[in-house]
Formats: C-alpha cells, sequence, structure tokens
C-alpha cells in the first residue's frame, strides 16, 4: 500500500475541474507530501498557494474549496486548514491499522504491490577493464547498479542486467606488446593478472612518457606562450573609460589569468610524468630502446581488430584469467548479472553502424575522420578515425543496436560516473537521430569516492586502491569487532565459525551501504570506521536493528509462524507505537521515490528512520513485560514486521541481515 499514491489520486480527483492542462494538475498532485511535523498531522497538502494565484482567490478559500471536493473520509481524520492555506492530513487509526495487519500478513511482500505498468529496461553498470585489477573507483558503478536492479526488478518490471566490459581496443594492444617484449614468465605463472597489470601500465607509462616528450610538452609550452602573450596585449590596454567595455577587459583579463593557470598546471603534470620516467634507469632504457611505442602499441591493436591469428591467439590466452579474477570479486559483493557482453562480442557491427550513420545523412568527414555534429556542443561525436579505427562511441552506438533488436528495450539506464556525462549527451542524441527517439536513454551519473584527504581514494604511491583487498579489510575489521563486542559478554553467543560469517555481511554490507547512502550525484569520503559504526545511518546499525528484534523472539521463546498465525490485531495506543507504524506503512513511498530519480539512498535514509522509530518504540514500550496478551501480541507483531521491513529493504540493496550480533 503507498498511501501517498493513493492520496495524491484523491487530490488529482478533487484538482481535475479547477485547472487546466495535466502537467499543471500533476505538479500541483505532487505537492502533496508527507509532513514534516507529525504534530500537524501525516501529510500535507501545499497546492492551495499557487493554486490561489491561479484562480485569483486567497489560498484559504481554495483550500475550502478543495476539502470540500476531496474524498478521503474512509483514510483520514476530517482535512484541517493551517497557516495561509496549508491542508493537514491525518491517517485513522482504524485505516492505518487495517493496513499494518495487511502488511504483517503478506509475509514476502509486505503488502507492496508490483507495477501495473511494467516496462522492459536495461541496466548497464559495473563495466571494468577486465586486463586491469577491479579498484575502488568500481563500487559505485557496480552497488548502485545492482540495487536498481533488485529494486525494479522486486516492482515487477523485466530487468536485464548487462555488464559492458572492456576487453578490446587499446588496452590490449599495450597487454600485448608488453607481453611480447616484457614479459616475466615465472611472474605471469604464479598471478596472471597481476603480471597483466604490470604490463599495461608499464606499456601506458612509457607511451604517455613519450607521447609527453615529443609532442604534448612541447605543444603545452607554446600554449602557454601564447596565452602569456594574450595576457601581456590585455595588461597594455588602456582602461577604457566607458564602464561597460572596461568590465568586459578585465572579465577577459581574469580568463586569459584562469587560462594560463590551467595550462601551467597541466605542463606541471606532464613534467611529473616525464621526471618519473626519466628518474627510474630501467624505465628510461626501456624508453629508449623501444623509441615509437605508441605507433607500435596502434600497430599491434589493429592486428587484433583485423583478426591476425597470432595476436587472437594471445587475447583468449589473456582473457581467462581476467575474467576469473573480476568474477571473484563480484562473488565478495553477491553480485550477478544476466549478460557480460563485452566489447569484442560487438566489433563486427561497428563498420555497419558507420555506413548506416553515412547513409542517413548523421555523420560526415572531417579531416579524414566520421564525425556526428550536434546542436549545442562544441566537438563532434567521432565514430571512425582517420586511420580507419573505430571508438567507444561507435561500440555503444552498435551495443544500443543490438540490444534494441535483442530485448526491444523502454528504456537503457547506463551507471558510470560523472566524467562521462558529456559522452552520453552527444551518445544519445546521436542515437535520437539515428532512430532510438522512443526509448528512455540515462546516464544515471555518480561523483567520486574520496580519501579523508579530501582527493580521490588511492594507496600513498598514488594507485587506485584494489577493490578486493578493500574488501577483505572491511570484513578482517569487522570480524575484529564482532570479537570483540561478543567477548565482552558473560557467555559468547557466537562460535568462531560464525563470527566469521557474520564478520563477512556486517564488512561487505558496510561498503555497500556507505556508497549507497550517499546521495549518488556527490562525492563522499570512504572511512573503515565510519561505515562499520554501530549507530547512524550504518549497515551495522541496521543490521543490528533487525538483530535486536531477533533476540526479543529468542529470550521470549516466540514462534514467529505462530505469532503471525495468531490472528492478533496491532494496537496503535502510544505515540511511539503510531510513529513505528506510520513509517512501516511508507515503506513503499521509499521504493517509488527510489525509482522516480534512480537514488538509492532514499531507501537508506528511510531504513534509517524507521530503525529510529523502532528505538524509540523499543526504549519506551514494553513487548515481552506488556500490560496483557493482546498488547505483547501487538507490540511482537510491530517488532515482526519491523524486522521483515529491514530484512526486505536491506535485500533490495544486496545486502545480508544478520541474525546475532
Amino acid at each position: 500500500m503507498n498511501v501517498l499514491t493513493l492520496l495524491r489520486d484523491r487530490f488529482g480527483d478533487a484538482l481535475a475541474d479547477l485547472v487546466e492542462g495535466s502537467t499543471n494538475l500533476a505538479n500541483l498532485v505532487e505537492m502533496v507530501l508527507p509532513s514534516q511535523d507529525t504534530r500537524f498531522g501525516d501529510y500535507q497538502a501545499n497546492c492551495a498557494m499557487p493554486l490561489g494565484k491561479q484562480l485569483g482567490k486567497s489560498p484559504r478559500e481554495v483550500a475550502a474549496v478543495l476539502i470540500e471536493r476531496l474524498e478521503v473520509g474512509d483514510i483520514c481524520e476530517p482535512p484541517e486548514i493551517a497557516g495561509p492555506g496549508f491542508i493537514n492530513l491525518r491517517l485513522r487509526e482504524s485505516w492505518l491499522v487495517e493496513q499494518l495487519v495487511a502488511a504483517s500478513a503478506d509475509i514476502t511482500r509486505l503488502s507492496i504491490a508490483e507495477t501495473d505498468s511494467p516496462r522492459t529496461i536495461i541496466l548497464d553498470y559495473s563495466s571494468p577493464n577486465v586486463a586491469k585489477p577491479m579498484h575502488v573507483g568500481h563500487i559505485r558503478s557496480t552497488v548502485i547498479g545492482d540495487a536498481l536492479y533488485r529494486i525494479l526488478r522486486f516492482l515487477g518490471h523485466c530487468v536485464i542486467s548487462d555488464n559492458h566490459i572492456g576487453d578490446w581496443g587499446t588496452q590490449f594492444g599495450m597487454i600485448i606488446y608488453g607481453y611480447k617484449n616484457f614479459l616475466d614468465v615465472e611472474a605471469l605463472r604464479e598471478n596472471p593478472v597481476g603480471e597483466l597489470s604490470r604490463l599495461y601500465k608499464l606499456v601506458n607509462n612509457l607511451v604517455e612518457y613519450q607521447g609527453a616528450v615529443q609532442e604534448k610538452m612541447p605543444a603545452a609550452r607554446a600554449e602557454i606562450a601564447a596565452a602569456e602573450g594574450r595576457q601581456a596585449d590585455l595588461e597594455a590596454v588602456e582602461q577604457p573609460a566607458d564602464t561597460k567595455a572596461a568590465r568586459q577587459v578585465d572579465k577577459q583579463l581574469k580568463l586569459t589569468r584562469r587560462e594560463l593557470t590551467q595550462r601551467k598546471e597541466a605542463l606541471a603534470e606532464l613534467s611529473k610524468k616525464v621526471v618519473a620516467v626519466e628518474s627510474d634507469p630501467s624505465r628510461m632504457e626501456l624508453a629508449k630502446e623501444h623509441p615509437e611505442m605508441g605507433k607500435a602499441v596502434l600497430a599491434e591493436t589493429a592486428q587484433l581488430h583485423a583478426g591476425n591469428p597470432s595476436s587472437l591467439s594471445l587475447w583468449n590466452d589473456i582473457l581467462p584469467p581476467c575474467l576469473e579474477e573480476i568474477n571473484a570479486t563480484y562473488q565478495q559483493l553477491g553480485v550477478t548479472f544476466n549478460h557480460t557482453l563485452g566489447e569484442s562480442f560487438y566489433h563486427d557491427r561497428l563498420q555497419g553502424v558507420v555506413d548506416d550513420l553515412r547513409q542517413g545523412g548523421i555523420c560526415e568527414e572531417s579531416d579524414g575522420a566520421q564525425c556526428v555534429f550536434l546542436e549545442g556542443q562544441s566537438a563532434p561525436l567521432i565514430v571512425q578515425k582517420q586511420d580507419g579505427a573505430f571508438l567507444y562511441a561507435t561500440t555503444d552506438l552498435a551495443t544500443l543496436q543490438y540490444r534494441v533488436e535483442t530485448w526491444q528495450p523502454d528504456a537503457v539506464l547506463y551507471v558510470v560516473d560523472h566524467r562521462q556525462s558529456q559522452h552520453f549527451e552527444q551518445l544519445f542524441a546521436t542515437a535520437r537521430r539515428w532512430g532510438y527517439d522512443q526509448i528512455e536513454l540515462e546516464h544515471i551519473q555518480f561523483g567520486t569516492v574520496l580519501g579523508e584527504d579530501g582527493k580521490p581514494y588511492k594507496t600513498r604511491s598514488g594507485t587506485a586502491i584494489g577493490l578486493t583487498g578493500l574488501l577483505e579489510e572491511s570484513v578482517e575489521r569487522a570480524l575484529r569487532i564482532v570479537s570483540q563486542n561478543d567477548d565482552q559478554r558473560p557467555e559468547p553467543l557466537l562460535e568462531e565459525a560464525d563470527r566469521k560469517g557474520v564478520a563477512v555481511r556486517i564488512g561487505i554490507g558496510a561498503v555497500k551501504y556507505a556508497d549507497l547512502s550517499h546521495n549518488r550525484t556527490s562525492d563522499y569520503v570512504f572511512s573503515f570506521d565510519k561505515m562499520l559504526a554501530m549507530n547512524g545511518n550504518t549497515a551495522a546499525y541496521m543490521q543490528y536493528s533487525y538483530a535486536r528484534v531477533q533476540s526479543i523472539f529468542e529470550k521470549g521463546e516466540i514462534d514467529i509462524n505462530q505469532l503471525r498465525k495468531s490472528g492478533g490485531t496491532i494496537l496503535l495506543g502510544t505515540p511511539p507505537e503510531r510513529a513505528l507504524g506510520m513509517a512501516l506503512l511508507q515503506f513503499s513511498e521509499a521504493i517509488d521515490r527510489v525509482i522516480s530519480d534512480y537514488r538509492p539512498n532514499y531507501l537508506t535514509t528511510y531504513l534509517f528512520e524507521l530503525a529510529s522509530r523502532y528505538s524509540e518504540f523499543f526504549e519506551n514500550c514494553h513487548v515481552l513485560k506488556a500490560e496483557n496478551d493482546s498488547l505483547r501480541v501487538s507490540r511482537l507483531l510491530l517488532c515482526d514486521l519491523t524486522a521483515r521491513t529491514i530484512k526486505v529493504g536491506l535485500a533490495l540493496l544486496g545486502i545480508d541481515i544478520v541474525e546475532r550480533m
């Protein structure tokens, strides 16, 4: 039962004859919201104020008309007008109890209905490059995508998860070149992925060095000289007498100074990379021995794409151990996919995509490359380079073409970090021109995982922290906490094996929940201490809240199945009981809010608020020692419904509960 949707439907009926236009009506209906202050009711409608302006009447007069037309007597106490025209609504206790009893009886879904309009939705998330170990930066795409997959399926949509892995392209040209020239056979035998990763990093580092020395640094110095010249010219300009003209000159001077600063910073970064190589004799020797490494890598990539037997044989040897390591990380996280179709899967489609775009007049040649020029974009979307090579954009278009042909989706959602926003703007605009204008295409972007220094979370050496090691550390820390807490009891609850199992659930859950509890578009600071805390909005606190309910049942020797079949009702005689009942009934609203903007943090916020209401209930209302049997059964039913709501909510986030802590 979604109370908010029900109330909005009733307000829609009341407003229908008073407003013009479906958009206007929808905007007014959305102004029915849960109350910020429960002293004034459970829900509040603020639509009388804007509607009053439209009708030329006072908001209180409009509110009175709305109340007269509003049919909510079966749900609410008589509505009240407050302040300038707010309409306050308080649910009837009998109706609230009826909904809670129904939710309690629905063991699996808690009275949360599936959608009346199921859609086919493709979710593209995680998408690591297979030749490199997954790092902390992959956590966001993976857990956000997995949570959305679970929630959308729970609501009855047909959801297809597709892990679009990077198993093709220039990175493999680098690995193949490194394999042929710098391979450590013994290291490959002991740790295949580690050695392949080393080869990639080495070749990439040397290619960047040569590119910096041969092209980028000379170009950067020329750009700096030009910017310094522009700055000097602007500084030499006599201040115009006209104020507007003077402001314009000042603005140009500020922009030029900012540009100069940015270009000098970019040159400094290039210089650091150059110094890092030149201060390492072994790498410097390799750079001298392989002076045209960048061109050689492109040649290796071209041979792979052309189907060269030797290149394909190497690629087929490289891929399995890489996939095995990635899958081991997914197993740690409890994440699975319906499909894992990498970039290589679409290689045979790429030329056809470019040809189709050319025939449709969507792309055109520019400096030998095939480009899509888009309104409002300063740079085109390049789908084929001058040398004939294809790009990520070409693969993404081929991927969309395949997905539409194969699954006929209503929506394709890409869970990819915010740095790719321009790419997806161009991709979606091109796709719509190509004929895919009836499909929802959405970039579910997210911010960066930061260290406590406010910079991207990395090791002391500056490399990205491996995801497998990070998860293992979280589990180890959780095990120490679990063991310390259990050892402090007069008689420990958990055997050693049980402690380890609990630690895995807490440790993995902590990492996931910490990510999901933040607004996905914001950066967040990664802190083991905060995410493993037993209080606050953490997975550990939610797991503890669930375990606390189970301890009540264990202590009272309550047969939960018998309790659910007892026919007992729920009583809401005290403020904490009613507040908990209201929180339980708003579970569906939280889920719908997640899907409205694809933000899982709405669900974590709801779960934390529910756990807080339960804590207040637990502190103020005796359960096992309730005054009478009816009250005891009622409070046990509230405990059970709370635990099941937490369990379902955490499951939708991909997090396991813990029976004992």
